[in-house]
């Protein structure tokens, strides 16, 4: 039997996989025993893969459609004639409109620069990731007070003495290596706060759970400020060295007391009082965790950012036990890898179609955009028309707050094209869909993986192609080759682009043969905590009053907004993840659809009692947005103002038999608004009423 050390890509975490193959079949994927944290390891979705590859329900060849937008009308074509007939309506629409018509939206990915690349090279300035849906506001809160972004931070759960989390469930929407390492912490005794309107998994892990009543989260981070600086709790000699602003925000949080706060959260004032103590005994081993999914609510922000203070105040930043800034390859005296966006590009002057960079959303990451807010630019056409959406391993459908709308502004696109390799909802309103390789098939670019200790890793193909399917980077240079822009695209196979990126680094492929992966420094680094922390601010420091948000016009400390309570007979409509789906992609995973088929409402028991609704009833939730159907589940383990459903079920696409119509859609009921500081969507926004179907 063989062995191929690879990258899974089952979620978007990308585990250092162990796949074992014969007879060109994969028999067995295992996580790879060299990689450290690791060991061997793999999570549901992992395994799952070996379903995948055979599952006859994936996108097998091209497909052009004949029929009206959705009516799932078909007719197979050959990879040259699909690829003619997207180059000929990009170039047709390039032609009348402009290369700034021209989107590209994708969940990030290794041939992101290939992406990006594409997009500068036909001259538009609309390149999307899902970023913005998952963490814009955290991107936008980390550049405000350190000027690195959300990505380029890590957490050393391993070493942490105290860690406190914010609805971030991380047993059950898990990233495997930071979940065995928090494991092995607690183990070791470490202590875990849990803060969340829900009693989820990782809520019945934690030596102390907080129920907290829904979206008034940065009151109580106001709070333990507020006792922190007050009892003078903080790290001062890293707060003088590293701080800029303390004195401000002190003043600021002076009214903000526990008791005031007990009033807003439901929090006991003695708990906010206990939780600043305890947290300050651990510093700076303490970990106030800054979330993964950060797109909650209007003021996301400025909550982002209290997390991210707290942890600056117990001295936590770039510390053991605490967070730390992820190093590359240059920090560990190598030559990092090359990508095609290191080129010299043609310059794209156009503004983006959804503001970002302009007074109308100044602060965003424009590596990523605002996607969330494509559909309006497509149905108002400001600032300009947007006609043609290239769409790669990304779901705007279900993943965009408002499905109707959403779906009206694909009406009226002249072109819709999706990369994907199953039938999504938005494959399913394409006019093309082009069929990738999945991950045991394909090779894809060399991986950076930035961190205490950098390295790169390697996805190889294990298997060959079941199907008709292309790797995406093949694609994308087919579509360039056509569009006359190849030159960018100095490739022709895997190799040639493997040989691209480690030009110059001194590293060959054969050198990933042993273990899949390359180490570029055998100990963590570290910057001196005295001297040493590369900040990437204007004053260098930790700015509590921030230049990037004065300058702009937003307060670097916003006086609090009360959260209003539902209206009666109303709840704030909560959603999250479980550990055996990504996002809105594996639901009809043969293995993993048995695992969790649908998503159920929890519904706190006194309220389903006030409406007459039964545990495992079926009920019908309704919003401003839409309506759905989903089974309820009657609970003391929820707050009574909110319900709760995991993200990514009530598929509308018929050919996705397994998850066809099961659960609710939250895309259905969710209303497209956004923080407009940070650029996270506020998916928790939306209230909604829930009635029992007899």
């Amino acid at each position: 039997m063989e062995t191929v050390y690879s990258i899974c890509f089952m979620c978007t975490v990308r585990c250092p996989i162990k796949v074992m193959v014969e007879n060109d079949d994969v028999k067995l994927i295992e996580g790879n025993p060299h990689v450290a944290g690791i060991e061997g390891s793999i999570c549901p979705k992992g395994a799952a893969g070996v379903s995948l590859l055979n599952d006859e329900e994936r996108l097998k060849r091209p497909l052009i459609r004949t029929g009206p937008r959705g009516s799932g009308q078909w007719r197979e074509a050959s990879w040259e004639e699909a690829l003619d007939y997207v180059a000929a309506k990009l170039a047709e629409v390039k032609e009348k409109y402009g290369g700034r018509s021209i989107a590209l939206a994708e969940r990030a990915h290794l041939n992101s620069h290939i992406s990006k690349t594409f997009m500068k090279a036909l001259g538009s300035p609309n390149y999307f990731t899902h970023d913005s849906c998952c963490k814009g506001s955290l991107n936008t809160a980390f550049r405000t007070l350190t000027g690195y972004t959300d990505g380029q931070v890590g957490v050393d759960l391993g070493k942490a003495r105290h860690v406190i989390l914010y609805g971030r469930n991380i047993f059950e929407s898990l990233e495997l290596k930071p979940v065995k390492q928090l494991m092995q912490a607690l183990d070791s005794g470490t202590k875990l706060t849990y803060i969340d309107p829900r009693v989820s998994v990782t809520a019945t892990k934690a030596h102390k759970y907080l129920m907290i009543r829904p979206g008034t989260d940065l009151a109580l981070n106001y709070a333990l400020m507020h006792v922190i600086l007050k009892e003078g709790l903080y790290d001062k000699e890293y707060v003088n060295r590293w701080v800029l602003g303390l004195k401000e925000l002190q003043q600021f949080v002076e009214p903000y007391t526990p008791e005031w706060a007990e009033k807003e959260t439901g929090i006991p004032a003695y708990e906010i009082v206990s939780l600043a103590r305890e947290a300050s005994e651990a510093k700076p081993a303490v970990v106030f965790h800054y979330g993964y999914r950060c797109s909650h609510y209007l003021n996301e922000i400025y909550f982002r950012r209290s997390i991210i203070m707290l942890n600056a105040l117990m001295g936590s930043i770039e510390a053991p036990g605490g967070l730390f800034f992820k190093k590359g390859a240059k920090d560990a005296g190598k030559k990092p890898l090359n990508k095609l966006t290191d080129q010299d590009l043609p310059e794209v002057t156009e503004e983006r179609c959804d503001g970002v960079g302009t007074p109308r959303l100044p602060l965003p990451d424009p590596a990523h955009g605002v996607v969330q807010m494509l559909p309006k630019a497509i149905l108002e056409e400001d600032p300009y028309p947007v006609k043609a959406l290239l769409v790669w391993r990304f779901n705007p459908l279900l993943s965009i707050p408002d499905y109707e709308y959403t779906r009206r502004a694909l009406e009226k696109l002249d072109l819709v094209v999706t990369i994907d390799i199953q039938f999504s909802e938005t494959a399913w309103y394409s006019d093309v869909v082009l069929p990738e390789s999945i991950y045991l098939e394909r090779g894809d670019s060399i991986q950076e993986a930035n961190g205490l200790k950098p390295a790169l890793y390697l996805r190889r193909p294990a298997v060959s192609p079941r199907y008709d399917t292309r790797p995406g980077w093949e694609i994308m240079k087919s579509l360039a080759d056509r569009l006359g822009i190849g030159q960018y695209f100095p490739y022709q196979t895997l190799e040639d682009l493997w040989v691209y990126q480690l030009q110059g680094t001194g590293i060959s492929i054969s050198d990933f043969d042993a273990k899949g992966f390359v180490s570029l420094s055998d100990e963590a680094i570290y910057w001196d905590r005295k001297d040493g922390i590369k900040l990437k601010t204007p004053s260098g420091k930790i700015e509590f009053v921030s230049s990037l948000l004065e300058k702009n016009g937003f307060p670097s400390f916003p006086a609090y907004e009360p959260v209003p309570a539902p209206p009666e007979g109303y709840f704030r409509l909560m959603i999250g993840r479980t550990a055996a789906h990504t996002h809105v992609s594996t639901q009809n995973n043969p293995l993993l659809n048995e695992l969790v088929p649908e998503n159920v409402l929890w519904i706190n028991t006194l309220q389903a009692a006030k409406l007459g609704i039964k545990n495992g009833q079926m009920v019908e939730v309704i919003s401003s947005r839409g309506r759905d159907t989903i089974r309820a589940f009657v609970t003391d383990l929820i707050h009574p103002e909110a319900v709760f459903m995991l993200h990514g079920f009530g598929h509308k696409v018929p050919v996705q038999s397994r998850c066809y119509g099961k659960g609710a859609m939250d895309a259905l009921l969710q209303e497209n608004v956004t923080d407009m500081v940070g650029g996270s969507p506020a998916l928790q926004h939306v209230f909604v009423t829930v009635r029992p179907i007899n």
